[in-house]
């Protein structure tokens, strides 16, 4: 059906411009006594000529949470609670409390000698380690030790949990999971692990010591799952790659310097679902404007700045969360003269990329900067 915009003046409930009679009213009416309808009452609602995101442009200032969070060690225990977490509620998708898109997001603690129990689900989940020492995940028999703004893979359907060593401290990190998209799909299951913790079976840190050695792969190294065999990504080597990569390049007028975490073995996504990038503002930058399909989810690694999303402008400062909704303009600029600024980057490219609907487009004729 080819929609011409001049015949289709759609009103606020999204119907096509065709005038309500008495005798198309009662046809509506019939059609639902078979649950079905007229398709021109709905068709620039459904099929939009451009995205429309109901996620809201949203900013969770690590200051004003922080002490929430913390507040619930005193309030509910890992075991009944299952997880103890506040999560981060769009206020356009809160009917399926996602932080945007279809992007799930929220502040997990956990204090020292808590171990929560082994599970595992089809939703994917990532986390990103804000603050603590002694943390640590285990994902199907491989545990990894935590620090501060590693970032971790625990794939769907694998068996994992989590803990706080009886000496460390206790520790913030932000999950970021697919549930939205699991349930929209209705794939979503959960199961707890019969023993409620796993075994483990493998020398500790041994998928990073294996996958994440500078570009060099084991050799006869097998691996045939679809999401990446390297669990745990340091942030260390991420800062270390940056300034390398910062040193020889111009970067992205659009992202600054860029670059993505990826699947050592395919060179793909870490994630079927879910990407992640860590992005290095220089001192002094701003880039210009751009918009693309996709939601992201920004979490301030480090510095401070500011980021204006369709025209507003947000100011935000290291560890807090901001999202950008999918086909929303949006620029980032670093507040400091002298220092940079790195920001971690939770998206749903790999969705839009393997469907073949990724699309980007930049402000003005040739990117600029929004009015604020």
């Amino acid at each position: 059906m080819t929609r011409q915009r001049e015949n289709y003046r759609e009103d606020v409930a999204g119907r096509a411009n065709v005038e309500d009679t008495p005798e198309l009213l009662a046809y509506y009416d019939e059609l639902e006594r078979f649950d079905a309808g007229a398709l021109w009452t709905v068709a620039n609602k459904i099929e939009p000529w451009e995205p429309q995101s109901t996620s809201k442009p949203v900013i969770w200032r690590y200051a004003d949470l922080r002490a929430h969070v913390l507040r619930s060690v005193d309030l509910v225990t890992p075991e009944k609670a299952g997880r103890r977490v506040i999560y981060l509620n769009n206020p356009g998708r809160q009917d399926v409390s996602a932080a945007v898109g279809w992007l799930y997001s929220g502040l997990q603690v956990m204090h020292p000698g808590e171990v929560a129990s082994a599970h595992r689900h089809s939703a994917t989940a990532v986390r990103f380690i804000i603050e603590g020492r002694g943390a640590y995940t285990v994902v199907d028999g491989h545990k990894m030790t935590l620090g501060a703004n590693d970032f971790v893979l625990t794939p769907n359907g694998t068996w994992h949990e989590h803990g706080v060593a009886e000496d460390g401290s206790p520790c913030i990190w932000q999950d970021g999971l697919d549930i939205p998209l699991m349930n929209a799909l209705e794939a979503n299951f959960y199961e707890v692990h019969p023993d409620l913790n796993q075994a483990v079976a493998h020398p500790v840190d041994d998928m990073t010591k294996t996958w994440g050695n500078a570009g060099l792969l084991p050799s006869g190294g097998d691996w045939d799952k679809a999401y990446s065999p390297m669990y745990k990504y340091e942030w260390a080597p991420t800062y270390d790659a940056l300034q390398k990569y910062a040193a020889v390049t111009d970067g992205s007028p659009f992202d600054g310097v860029m670059m993505e975490y990826v699947n050592p073995h395919s060179g793909g996504p870490v994630t079927q679902t879910m990407g992640a990038s860590m992005q290095m503002l220089r001192p002094g930058e701003r880039t210009k404007a751009h918009r693309h399909t996709g939601s992201y989810l920004y979490h301030v690694t480090k510095g401070a700045g500011h980021s204006i999303i369709n025209g507003t402008r947000f100011d935000w400062k290291e560890h807090d969360i901001f999202c950008v909704p999918s086909w929303a303009w949006h620029e980032h600029a670093n507040a400091s003269d002298r220092e940079d600024a790195c920001l971690f980057c939770l998206n749903d490219l790999p969705v839009m990329r393997s469907l073949g609907i990724y699309r980007e487009q930049a402000f003005g004729e040739n990117g600029g900067h929004q009015p604020v």
